[in-house]
């Protein structure tokens, strides 16, 4: 029997790679809005940070989610990220 192959997906924060099922959605929809994909099927740009807030942190100060999203974030979007983030972790 074959063994199915884990997607892996980079962690925009500490930009180690880990399975895609470890790993916390960050989507910008085709609207413009920045929100999280809990179920991974959003449509829409992706990117995908560790449920540790420091990964979070490290992420919104450097740029690095900006960049991978292609849209600025503004203080409000990054605090709701933060509060759903130490809630799922």
């Amino acid at each position: 029997m074959r063994t199915r192959r884990v997607p892996q997906r980079m962690c925009v924060g500490c930009k180690t790679m880990y399975p895609k099922r470890d790993l916390i959605r960050v989507v910008r929809t085709p609207t413009g809005e920045v929100l999280l994909d809990p179920t991974g099927k959003k449509s829409g740009r992706g990117a995908y940070i560790c449920p540790n807030p420091e990964c979070l942190d490290v992420a919104l100060k450097g740029g690095y989610l900006q960049r991978a999203l292609s849209v600025d974030i503004g203080p409000e979007v990054a605090d709701s990220l933060r509060d759903a983030i130490h809630g799922a972790g």
